[in-house]
Formats: C-alpha cells, sequence, structure tokens
C-alpha cells in the first residue's frame, strides 16, 4: 500500500489569532521503492506537510497511513521505527564523532542512553558503508565539508531503519555536484531497499532528471505525477505564477523576456 495521504489540511492555530491554513484536502500516495520530490515556491506548506508527515507537527485534519496504519495514531517511539526524518538543521557539535551521530538513529530501539547491541552496531556500520562515510566513522562533525554531513544524516535517517526517509531541503546548501550526489545516493537506497524516500527540493533540474514522483504544490493543492506527465501538463511552469520563465523538457530554466539596457 505504501504512503497514504486522505483529505489532508495543514496550518496553524496561534494562540488568540485566527488560524492559518496553507493547504486543505491533500490526497497523495508513494509507493515502495520510489523516490518523490516536493516541489513549490517558499511559503505554501512544503516543510509543513514533511513535519506533518514525520510526527512534528498535527494536521488540522486529515490522516496519514502506512500499510493501512494511521501513523498519526502511534506514540512518538512506535512511529519512529517507521519514519526517519532529516531536517534542514546541521549537526555541528563540536567533537561529535561520525560514527557516535549515526548511531544516534538507533535511540528508537535501544533508549537515549541505552548501549548499542552487536545488532545495532551493524547496523551503523551498515549505513556508513552505503553512504559511503565508512572511512570518516572517528572524524568530528566539525572537522566535515557540507556534503559530508549531509550523507552523515542520511546515514543516521539510514541506522533508523525504517520503511520511510523524509528529508527536509538535503540539498539546500550543497554545491552543484553535491546536490546531484545526493540525490543520486537517495534514488539508489529507494531503489535498492524498498524504501520510501521524500524530499523538499528548489532543484527542478535534478529533480526531474532523477525522481520517479514528483509534488507539485500550489497555493491551491498539489498535483502529483512522473516528471515528463507533469511537465506535459504545464504543472511545472505554473510553479513560476506570473514570472515571464519557461521550463525545458530537461528542468532548465530559460527567462522569456529579452533583457533591456541597463537590465
Amino acid at each position: 500500500m505504501g504512503l497514504e495521504i486522505e483529505s489532508l489540511t495543514l496550518g496553524y492555530r496561534p494562540k488568540r489569532k485566527e488560524e492559518r491554513i496553507l493547504q486543505t484536502g491533500l490526497t497523495l500516495r508513494a509507493g515502495e521503492g520510489k523516490i518523490v520530490a516536493l516541489l513549490g515556491r517558499n511559503g505554501v506548506g512544503k516543510s509543513t506537510l514533511l513535519r506533518v508527515l514525520a510526527g512534528v507537527r498535527v494536521p488540522l485534519g486529515g490522516s496519514v497511513s502506512l500499510d493501512g496504519e494511521e501513523l498519526l495514531r502511534l506514540a512518538p517511539a512506535e512511529r519512529a521505527k517507521r519514519i526517519a526524518f532529516v531536517t534542514t538543521e546541521s549537526v555541528t557539535v563540536a567533537h561529535l564523532r561520525v560514527y557516535e551521530a549515526v548511531a544516534m538513529g538507533r535511540a528508537p530501539y535501544t533508549g537515549w542512553f541505552g548501549s548499542l547491541s552487536t545488532e545495532d552496531e551493524r547496523r551503523v556500520a551498515e549505513a556508513l558503508e552505503q553512504v559511503g562515510m565508512t572511512a570518516f566513522r572517528e572524524k568530528t562533525l566539525d572537522t566535515l565539508s557540507d556534503g559530508e554531513r549531509q550523507r552523515v544524516m542520511i546515514a543516521r535517517a539510514l541506522a533508523q531503519d525504517t520503511p520511510v526517509m523524509l528529508l527536509d531541503e538535503p540539498t539546500a546548501f550543497l554545491d552543484l555536484p553535491n546536490r546531484y550526489h545526493t540525490v543520486l545516493l537517495l534514488r539508489r537506497l529507494a531503489h535498492r531497499t524498498g524504501k520510501i524516500v521524500v524530499f523538499s527540493s528548489h532543484d527542478l533540474s535534478v529533480a526531474l532528471q532523477l525522481c520517479d514522483v514528483l509534488w507539485v504544490m500550489g497555493r491551491d493543492g498539489v498535483e502529483a505525477g512522473a516528471p515528463d506527465e507533469l511537465l506535459a501538463n504545464g504543472a511545472i511552469g505554473r510553479i513560476f505564477g506570473d514570472l515571464p520563465l519557461h521550463c525545458g523538457a530537461d528542468g532548465t530554466i530559460r527567462w522569456t523576456v529579452p533583457f533591456g539596457d541597463g537590465e
């Protein structure tokens, strides 16, 4: 069945203020072994959707299920065995070793102060190998590049051993080669392990070339489908609204109005 989102309403209920609705009636599906890119302009609710899926925020309505089991009804510890969430915040704790950071992913099984079993250690070592960071296991996070730290965070999510991985802007602070390397890694993990991988992004070209499914979020909802399908029906182009931009079949963006003198 995979990940199922039914009639979800996203928004906020500030104290003493009128609630703010970002999205209503979202119904989406993500199947096993698929990598999904969540695209859209700032402020439409991408990060809020990911946080609701991860259980960090409570939706204003609707449900989220995995293989028929409603995730929002689970205790946090149980939900952490099903969904791993990588946020945009970079973990740079002084003197924290790569191995120790990845081992934190085993917390749902050991508790925050639990010791690692042989199986836990195997999972951590396997996660480091999957992201190509085994040789860095004794290095501290503050000595790593942005791309290397991102791989460590992905390894931590892998060590958590969940069927679903959510990532909020995993390529935001990376240079172009590392953006492709990171999404290629996520694509390979989804296809080889059967995990459902959903990540938010502004990198149209990367998403169009490497993802199985796109969720294109606008002010009026989300359109979901394969990249070529959403390119053909204009959903990708609608991200730009009234801006004079054209999105090519490969995800390249072109300014369609000639520049005048002094512009």
